[in-house]
């Protein structure tokens, strides 16, 4: 799959990867799940493909559970024509913690931010474009799900701005929008974040942040959560289209 242009270029990456991955233990044992077998690939490989294929260039690799497992396989594996970055948090510092931990080898302004866990079929071009066109300071990628209630959900106003973000429930329930782990934050956004408490992105920093302060842009591309038995076992199906041989 090609991507519309390298808009990545120029725009580090930080993937958030530092999660115990106590839900899907059972089914990964020692594993860790960025390297969740996928389709005959570790679901790294996949991911760096797909960046790599928006002209992505370096990629900040924030680690926890068994990080010596995922660096081994960097090594044996190498991609090409993307350099890797991989800083190991001492203990699990939570989402937020975990960007913070990486500030020191972000290098530009805006900076991609996702989580290890998850993957969206999105345009990361079109994102990058809204990002900049809106003029704010952070943006959120949704994603268009049939089901909320796993997620929670994101409100958002009809210009295109987060009003709440609401904790997944079963009275959440039927179609709507979630977030889909990927940002773009600028650097005084990434300063709010390195001043402001809490472990948690998104139970801490954007629930402190004021109303409309994050922009949203909104995707009905394929979304999944690996972080779940169900979910990986479904993953091969949404991300074939993705898997480059």
């Amino acid at each position: 799959m090609t991507a519309p242009r390298p808009c990545l270029n120029d725009i580090d990456v930080a993937v958030l990867a530092g999660g115990l991955g106590t839900r899907i233990k059972d089914t990964l044992g020692d594993t860790p799940k960025l390297l969740a077998p996928i389709g005959g690939h570790a679901f790294l490989d996949i991911l760096i493909a797909r960046l790599r294929n928006f002209g992505a260039r370096r990629l900040i690799l924030g680690l926890g559970h068994r990080a010596e497992k995922v660096t081994a396989h960097l090594e044996n594996n190498p991609p090409a024509e993307i350099d890797i970055v991989t800083a190991a948090e001492p203990e699990p510092l939570g989402t937020a913690g975990a960007l913070r931990f990486v500030i020191p080898e972000i290098n530009t302004d805006p900076v991609l931010v996702m989580n290890g866990d998850s993957f969206t079929g999105a345009d990361l071009c079109n994102f990058a474009d809204a990002h900049r066109q809106s003029g704010a300071d952070a943006s959120i990628l949704c994603a268009e799900v049939p089901d909320t209630a796993a997620y929670g959900r994101v409100d958002i106003s009809p210009e295109g701005r987060v009003l709440a973000f609401s904790e997944k429930s079963p009275d959440l329930s039927g179609p709507g929008v979630i977030n889909a782990g990927v940002y773009l934050f600028n650097a005084a956004m990434m300063e709010r974040i390195n001043a402001l408490a809490g472990r948690s992105l998104e139970r801490d920093v954007f629930q402190a942040l004021a109303p409309e302060t994050i922009h949203a842009v909104t995707s009905d591309a394929p979304f999944i959560d690996i972080g779940t038995p169900e979910d990986l076992s479904r993953a091969e199906t949404v991300l074939k289209p993705f898997i480059v041989s």
